[in-house]
């Protein structure tokens, strides 16, 4: 299906985006939509014909965990509410702990990268066949950024595509931004994923901006698109021509005037890349859309060899995992490395073995800071009756409290922390902040039993 040129829907510039001209499409995160009823502006979008995506951030499908079928239920359903013809998620993991590892649910609050070995692609393989067959439409997963990479790895980001697409047929949403932050964080060559992974298997591309601070890029999506990102778009334009390509901002939205310049900059970005001075072009292209890369190129990979069946795939060697259940032990394994290395970096347990420590801090602290930032905007009234003291607050209390059940829980927790420590000082503020938790969470703060029960449980999480 050809998308054409789209921005990511966020309510804050819903006025903007109804706006804009030249807008083929929308983006609009999954789990910030009801799943019986639309915001006014995605309807009067809709009715005007303007197509609008699904984008999930919650499944984890990297994860050492099956997808939760509530989760996936969800994002079913807003599929069919929108009547969108694919919806989309990420190639990363998003909690750790629980029944795999006997240890405490941990939640990251942010997109954390898979591993590029055999094991993880096994999980993530079977995680996708099952989101695929959750779903009435078809799935396209997205290319994470990364401040950090995992010691060990066995395939580059591109050979680990292909083989995901070669196995499952999935879809690919290719984020340019995120090739160059990987490009900056861990020297990773974005022309090189691009000549590796399958783009014939693209479904659309995002473009987002960022910000580098002390030699570490950072993916803010707050900041405008940079020219060494609109360079990675022309790389990846000079290949294939996308059937979409999607403007994402979600933090610090500039105004209209501004949002349209950075549409215009794409558009011209793909004018100028296409490779039209070449009259082949068109044939090759086609031509690759018919024959996949094989991923038998990679390599031998470790385990049985293929079936008589599996000559007919993507691979001679990718077809083997296609649909047989991952072998005992793999998801026991992947759960006790990313329960590790997310235990590391919100609960301040050792870092695991191989990890460079100064970016794992870096990690952390960002994390951190974008806990803070999340719960001011899920529970505005905190830094209102907090003020300056909120952020700090915030902060001091994260370093004990790692995250257990989402953005609004950890709001809920952080007003009962603050109160059973007797904050705020000001009395008027305690009161304020003890009637905002009583209106979300029960009748009056914990008893002292409770008390000493979750401070039982914080303890056992940190160790």
């Amino acid at each position: 299906m050809e998308l054409g040129i789209g921005i990511g829907w966020r309510p804050e510039i819903a006025t903007e985006v109804e706006s804009l001209s030249g807008i083929d499409w929308v983006e609009a995160v999954a789990e910030n939509l009801c799943a019986d009823h639309l915001p006014d502006s995605l309807v009067r979008l809709r009715e005007r014909g303007v197509t609008v995506v699904p984008h999930g951030v919650a499944l984890g499908l990297g994860g050492a965990d099956r997808p939760d079928p509530d989760r996936l239920a969800g994002l079913a359903a807003r599929a069919e509410l929108l009547g969108a013809p694919l919806v989309t998620e990420h190639i990363a993991f998003v909690r750790a702990g629980g029944p795999l590892t006997a240890s405490p649910r941990l939640e990251a609050g942010h997109l954390l990268p898979v591993p590029r070995t055999w094991d993880a692609l096994d999980v993530l393989c079977e995680n996708v066949r099952i989101a695929q067959d959750s779903l009435p439409v078809p799935l396209a997963l997205e290319n994470i950024a990364a401040l950090i990479t995992w010691p060990d790895e066995e395939l580059t980001e591109g050979q680990f595509l292909a083989e995901l697409v070669g196995r499952t047929g999935v879809r690919l949403l290719i984020d340019v931004a995120n090739l160059h932050t990987n490009h900056v964080n861990l020297g990773q060559d974005p022309a090189k994923a691009l000549d590796e992974l399958p783009v014939e298997a693209i479904a659309y591309v995002h473009v987002a901006g960022g910000v580098e601070r002390n030699g570490v890029w950072h993916d803010t999506h707050a900041h405008p698109v940079t020219a060494p990102v609109l360079e990675v778009l022309a790389e990846l334009r000079s290949r294939v021509d996308p059937p979409g390509v999607l403007l994402e901002r979600d933090d610090a939205f500039p105004p209209g005037a501004e949002l349209a310049g950075e549409l215009d900059a794409i558009r011209a970005t793909l004018r100028k890349a296409a490779p039209s001075a070449d009259p082949d072009h068109g044939l090759r292209q086609a031509a690759s859309s018919t024959d996949p890369r094989p991923v038998a190129s990679l390599g031998p990979r470790p385990g049985p060899a293929p079936t008589s069946d599996d000559s007919a795939g993507a691979g001679t060697g990718a077809r083997t995992a296609a649909s047989t259940p991952v072998p005992a032990g793999t998801r026991d394994r992947t759960a006790v490395a990313q329960t590790a290395l997310l235990s590391a970096l919100v609960a301040g347990t050792p870092a695991p073995e191989g990890f460079d420590h100064r970016r794992l801090r870096v990690q952390s602290r960002a994390l951190a800071a974008k806990r803070a930032d999340v719960v001011a905007k899920v529970a505005p009234e905190l830094p209102e009756i907090l003020g300056d003291g909120y952020r700090a607050a915030f902060l001091s209390y994260v370093g004990s409290r790692p995250m257990s059940g989402g953005y609004r829980r950890d709001a809920l927790d952080f007003a009962e922390h603050v109160l059973i420590a007797g904050g705020p000082a000001d009395p008027v503020a305690r009161r304020r902040l003890t009637y905002w938790w009583q209106d979300r969470s029960g009748a009056r703060p914990p008893r002292r039993t409770t008390r000493l029960v979750r401070a039982a449980r914080a303890a056992l999480v940190g160790k």
